[in-house]
């Protein structure tokens, strides 16, 4: 079952007699990492796995989030390790452009100082400063974790290899004309004073007002609302529906801007939707990206009505307000003007705010730089329909291409100082040049480089194939590009993975990075509402670790990783795990102290007894399955599995089944203690992608191993055998139900009770001694009076209950809750059988009272077989 080829020292059987993570995991952390287990070889001639961290930011730590992605990366890179492939978990940290700078420019307040009185190089070179003494926790923490990536290879995103990416392909795009300078509407943040991407745009619902601005005088005037009264300084143009009647005498014609001695154009535009509002819109083509769409169409002017702090800069009342102060002025204004004709307040609205500072973002019309990005998203999604990559699960596809079909052009440049240059020259006669890594840059008067810095998506973009040396053809890229899969939330599939396709695929001449695309949920709290420190359910997942173990978090964790869904997670999971740890080393040390070893072949199948052939046979099922949902990527499933194969058939019913077998010596208990030792071999093999630190503990004292992270996967060997597994089953029914009613008759579990038991010429009747040891079941002895019998799976099973329970008083319990449940199906059949109330109830009302009905016939069959199994008063 198993090919383990490394060298085994004799085992031990010492083992504490409870489990501390506290004093294990640390510790076989670092071994791992100093004997090199996790660093990838790439001159070695074993088959590549590959998989990239989605990199944290260096400002961060861990949160719940990371651990659960981290948890199912570790998961899969370890068990691929152990089948042979020469497996890299690339690790690495992003710098985080604007969240970085924020950080450091906070530490200069407190000074009193701004990043400009540090000057460009000064405060860069305070960042990394900063970043060297403070930023980085999250390395630590992955630690603690467990995580098992190639520390030699750790990577941060403006180290000098992967500038030179950055800048190698920012000189390509430039010069394949995928990349270009323009005007365009940005989302623009007032406190960061920076363009910022779409997924640093946080929409919340905000109280404002709508007001209703009259335009024109008498029949040639219209009605526009707006939440932002303030950008009507910049209108250009009115704009209604090309088929709308009501406006249709005004479109080419020229109405009065309020406030303004200017006259704008009515234009007729299909994106107007008449049946909205008025079915008239003011178009502010500087301030609004649909607007500056419409006056692209239009050719209409774009006029900026404030600077870069949302100011307003238009002469006139209102020169030098601020946006909100300017919005109040104006519709007080236009009040006085007898220009509003309604107004709605509070009208609440979404609104979007910067994800760093929580300022409200401004549309705003900015020469930026752009990515032309047209070919590159056709040749991402050409590459996920023709099969090169495959989307998990596959019915995220559908998101997928909604968003590289129809993409814009990618704004990339970014008004910071921290971070990766733009490699662009300006001369002074407008010359424009781009400059690679291996170019000298202009010089002379007049020449200066763009003051602006790329998007942190840009370098993040470049991840799968930057961190293995690329532009350079190094031994790494050849053996490790593409990333086997890509691990990663639904929620970045469109801003990092689509970046990650489309440069992958341009750069590696059409080979995608990745094969397969694993997208996971995010971690919710158990009840499935949002963590955040604003709801007070934020959890520390380094809290649970200090208290439960990291194996803990870890399995809870991947007990909830089904493809695709939010995963809800609670303390009680967490705690339920930790139980689990404890039973899988409370079960090992058990099967050590009663001689289970792995020295030796197993014996062949005829010298094992049902139980043996029963445990092997279900152990190679469960390792069928496990492999089965791993290579579907079924976390859950595949822990689930675990789960119940360890808990319920090895420690509950194999174990126990074995107790009599290892008290009674001899040649039998050596065959059961070989047995044992390989299930729990293999089983310890089979969790520890998962629960690392627990099995490697627990196998290395059992085997003598090395190691397990160095230890192969178990195989099927195909040994089935259903006919022991029948006859296992038939055991189980039996305890099962013998302990149901012990259990209904109020008996106290280890109360022993005489029976006799009906076994002979049955296939139960070699495992008497297990079943009367497990039902605690003494011989019959004189003077025993069969007070119940129960017919269990084909056999009689008598009970002796005189002196052990009050009959009577059992009688009058069991009486009084029989007729609770016949009062109950009483009132649930009197209202599911009355029409009226039928047609007036909701349906999970009525399918409630069904549920009602249903129970108590389930309580009144139960009571009146336990009044029958009573012995007479």
């Amino acid at each position: 079952m198993t090919e383990n080829s490394q060298q085994h020292s004799s085992p031990s059987t010492e083992l504490p007699t409870q489990y501390a993570p506290a004093e294990v995991e640390g510790k076989l952390y670092e071994r791992w990492v100093e004997r090199g287990y996790f660093e990838a070889d790439a001159k070695s001639d074993k088959p590549p796995f590959t998989v990239v961290i989605p990199p944290p930011n260096v400002t961060g730590v861990l949160h719940l989030g990371h651990a659960f992605e981290h948890t199912l990366i570790d998961a899969l890179t370890r068990r691929k390790r152990m089948q042979g492939h020469e497996t890299l978990w690339q690790p690495g940290m992003d710098h985080a452009g604007i969240a970085t700078q924020n950080v450091v420019e906070r530490e200069l307040g407190k000074e009193g100082k701004s990043r400009h009185d540090l000057g460009r190089e000064a405060f860069v070179e305070r960042v990394w400063q900063w970043k060297d003494e403070s930023g980085g926790q999250i390395s630590g923490q992955m630690r603690r974790l467990g995580d098992g990536v190639d520390w030699s290879r750790e990577r941060f995103t403006m180290d000098e290899g992967l500038s030179r990416s950055v800048q190698t392909i920012f000189k390509r795009l430039f010069d394949d004309e995928l990349i270009y300078r323009a005007e365009r509407i940005i989302n623009w943040c007032p406190r960061c004073l920076t363009a910022i991407s779409d997924i640093e745009v946080e929409y919340q619902d905000d109280e404002g007002e709508l007001v209703s601005i009259r335009y024109g005088e008498g029949e040639d005037s219209l009605v526009v609302a707006t939440t932002r009264a303030e950008t009507m300084l910049g209108d250009t143009a009115v704009a209604v529906h090309p088929e709308d009647e009501r406006y249709r005498h005004l479109v080419g014609r020229t109405i009065a801007l309020p406030l303004t001695d200017r006259r704008i154009p009515v234009v007729a535009d299909a994106h107007v939707d008449p049946e909205f509002g008025t079915g008239a819109v003011k178009v502010t083509p500087a301030h609004d990206p649909n607007d500056f769409e419409i006056g692209q169409r239009h050719d209409l002017p774009s006029v900026t009505v404030m600077d870069a702090h949302a100011v307003i800069t238009t002469p006139g009342p209102f020169q030098g307000l601020d946006r909100l102060e300017a919005r109040s002025a104006i519709v007080a204004a236009l009040r006085a003007d007898g220009r509003i004709v309604a107004e709605k307040r509070p009208y609440t609205h979404s609104v979007g705010h910067c994800s760093r500072c929580k300022t409200t973002i401004e549309p705003r019309l900015s020469l930026q730089w752009w990515v032309k990005v047209a070919p590159l998203a056709k040749a991402a999604g050409d590459a996920v329909r023709d099969g090169r990559v495959a989307i998990h699960p596959q019915e995220m596809e559908k998101r997928y291409f909604d968003w590289v079909d129809n993409l814009h052009d990618w704004c990339i440049s970014r008004q910071l100082w921290w971070g990766h240059r733009i490699p662009v020259w300006y001369g002074p006669n407008g010359e424009v040049v781009c400059v690679g890594p291996d170019e000298q840059p202009p010089t002379g008067e007049g020449w200066h480089q763009d003051t602006d810095v790329l998007d942190t998506w840009f370098s993040s973009g470049l991840w799968p194939f930057s961190t293995l040396g690329w532009p350079e053809r190094t031994d790494s890229l050849a053996k490790f590009y593409p990333n086997s899969v890509l691990v990663t939330g639904y929620d970045i599939l469109f801003f990092w993975v689509a970046r990650m396709m489309m440069f992958g695929l341009y750069a590696m001449d059409g080979t995608p990075p990745f094969r397969t695309i694993v997208l996971h949920g995010m971690v919710r709290d158990q009840f499935g509402k949002k963590m955040s420190k604003s709801f007070g359910n934020a959890v520390n997942p380094l809290d649970w670790m200090d208290e439960y173990g990291s194996d803990a978090l870890r399995f809870t964790l991947a007990r909830g990783a089904n493809p695709g869904v939010d995963v809800p997670i609670g303390e009680d999971w967490v705690q339920g795990s930790r139980n689990f740890a404890n039973k899988i080393w409370n079960a090992t040390r058990f099967a050590l102290m009663n001689g289970a070893t792995v020295e030796g072949p197993l014996p062949p199948a005829e010298e094992l007894s049902a139980a043996d052939r029963w445990i092997l046979s279900r152990l190679n099922a469960t390792v069928a399955e496990v492999d089965a949902f791993y290579d579907d990527y079924q976390f859950a499933k595949l822990s689930d599995a675990l789960f119940h194969f360890a808990w319920d058939e090895v420690f509950d019913w194999y174990v126990e089944l074995s107790k009599t077998t290892f008290m009674g010596g001899g040649e039998a208990a050596k065959v059961s203690g070989r047995v044992l030792g390989e299930v729990l071999d293999v089983t310890l093999r089979l969790l520890h992608p998962i629960v690392p630190f627990v099995t490697e503990t627990l196998w290395t004292t059992l085997t003598g191993g090395e190691s397990l992270v160095i230890a192969d996967w178990p195989k099927d060997s195909g040994f089935r055998d259903p006919a022991a597994e029948r006859e296992i089953d038939t055991v189980q029914q039996l305890i099962t139900e013998v302990r149901r009613f012990r259990a209904d008759q109020g008996l106290q579990p280890g109360q022993r009770v005489p029976a006799r038991l009906t076994l002979e010429g049955t296939p139960l009747a070699p495992h008497e001694a297990a079943i009367r040891q497990l039902l605690r079941l003494q011989p019959e002895g004189e003077g025993f009076a069969a007070t119940a019998t129960l017919p269990v799976s084909g056999v009689e099973v008598a009970l002796d209950l005189s002196g052990t329970i009050d009959v009577a008083a059992e009688r009058k319990r069991l009486a009084k809750d029989l007729a609770a449940a016949e009062k109950e199906k009483a009132q649930a059949t009197a209202k599911l059988g009355n029409e009226a109330f039928l047609a007036k109830a909701p349906d999970q009302v009525v399918d409630k009272i069904r549920g009602r009905l249903a129970k108590a016939d389930e309580d009144i069959t139960r009571i009146q077989a336990q009044l029958e199994r009573l012995p007479a008063a």
